[in-house]
């Protein structure tokens, strides 16, 4: 009896909407079990399927195949060939409706039936928020069909219906704050509302990703729902204090120009920050350092964005810039178009996925560089470990990487919810 006692299981988790995977990473890293992640875009999936693949093996003890593949070694064919059918269709490429509800369903029962797992503890998850977000809603005023017409603001329907069949002890829904006021805050009270309906008591607060100990100014809206009659709460997190630097994210990676790539790390040493948040390890390979080729002009104007920051930490206004470097007719308005990470500071402004489109906005702080950062660059800001790899073309990974939650910040977040369901048995 005393032996089947010390084999405690894991706490199981479903994550909906999962992108690239930084909510599940967190979770994971803090020893919960996925049953399933859920999510329709082809290039994200793939990357869920890579790290499932990367947590089988080392699981294994066998990671040297996963290095074998981040070093193009193997086709990714071959490599996924090492891994059993039943971890990676944990991962299922869908999009969620009321028409492949059922399918989704049925092949979670399954995974659950094949693992003799009989109860889901946590559901976590945040439907994609362009439709939400204050930047989206101001350029929908430019497009034929608003914002408050998106079906993307009835997705949270769909999270609700996951909660109504598997009654998860608890769960984590995230989310941009302006989900708050988007469409008149309709759209928030609806939420609530319908997560209430479904049998949950909820709380809400905002919470900041430098307050887990992110190196970046990330505002994200946390909403935390148990089972009514249950004895849980909205976790405590205590802010976790750091005394890195952004430039502690940058230092070891080699300097790269506009348009070249490496795959070496510039140095053997690491930052006391990489090395205790496990960013990079000994065995690590460099991946996704690739930069972007920039036009001479844009490289000009980096660099007096650079000389600007450097002056006191000033930001170019567009409207300053000589006429012969000016290109937008825009001249009113998103006049900090082009930003600095701000490598001196302990944390940067927040990374989203319009870094897919150009990287005016997240500028390298090191003017003998004069580029936009690297998807490993925007990974490492975002929290993201060296070991994880994002599959897809460039503009996909960008998009990946500033959608996510960052990992740290979700380590956190878990860490509170394990202590919550520990508290209640």
């Amino acid at each position: 009896m005393a032996k089947h006692a010390t084999k405690k299981k894991k706490y199981t988790f479903i994550d909906l909407f999962a992108g690239a995977g930084g909510l599940s990473e967190g979770f994971m890293q803090n020893g919960f079990q996925p049953i399933a992640h859920v999510e329709m875009n082809q290039f994200a999936a793939k990357t869920l399927e890579t790290r499932t693949a990367y947590y089988y093996l080392k699981s294994k003890g066998k990671l040297e195949a996963y290095y074998d593949y981040l070093k193009g070694n193997v086709s990714r064919e071959d490599f996924l060939k090492k891994i059993p059918e039943k971890y990676l269709k944990t991962v299922m490429c869908e999009t969620m409706s009321d028409k492949s509800l059922p399918s989704i369903f049925g092949r979670i029962d399954g995974i659950l039936k094949e693992q003799d797992i009989n109860q889901v503890d946590v559901i976590i998850g945040g439907p994609p928020c362009q439709a939400y977000s204050l930047v989206g809603r101001a350029q929908s005023n430019h497009m034929e069909r608003p914002m408050s017409e998106d079906p993307r603001n009835e997705l949270y329907k769909l999270y609700a219906k996951f909660l109504k069949k598997y009654q998860p002890k608890m769960f984590v829904f995230e989310n941009v704050m302006g989900i708050e006021s988007a469409n008149g805050g309709k759209t928030w009270k609806n939420v609530r509302a319908q997560l209430r309906r479904v049998g949950y008591e909820i709380e809400y607060q905002e919470q900041v990703a430098s307050d887990f100990g992110v190196l970046q100014n990330r505002h994200r809206m946390i909403i935390v729902g148990w089972l009514k009659e249950t004895n849980y709460h909205y976790p405590e997190f205590k802010p976790v204090e750091t005394k890195a630097i952004v430039n502690d994210l940058l230092a070891d990676l080699p300097p790269l120009h506009p348009g070249e790539k490496s795959g070496t790390y510039a140095t053997t040493k690491m930052s006391e920050y990489l090395s205790k948040n496990n960013i990079r390890r000994e065995e690590d390979v460099l991946t996704l350092h690739t930069c972007r080729p920039n036009k001479e002009r844009d490289i000009e104007i980096y660099r007096k964005a650079i000389e600007a920051w450097n002056d006191g930490h000033k930001r170019l206004n567009y409207n300053d810039l000589p006429d012969e470097l000016k290109t937008h007719k825009n001249r009113t308005a998103f006049l900090d178009r082009f930003k600095i990470v701000e490598g001196d500071m302990p944390y940067c402004h927040t990374l989203v996925a319009h870094i897919s489109k150009d990287g005016h906005y997240y500028i390298h702080p090191d003017i003998e560089q004069h580029r936009s950062i690297t998807v490993r660059e925007a990974a490492r800001i975002q929290s993201f470990p060296d070991s994880y790899y994002f599959e897809g073309p460039r503009t996909a990974q960008f998009v990946q990487i500033g959608n996510a939650v960052p990992p740290i910040m979700a380590k956190g977040i878990a860490k509170g919810i394990k202590k919550e369901l520990q508290q209640g048995e």
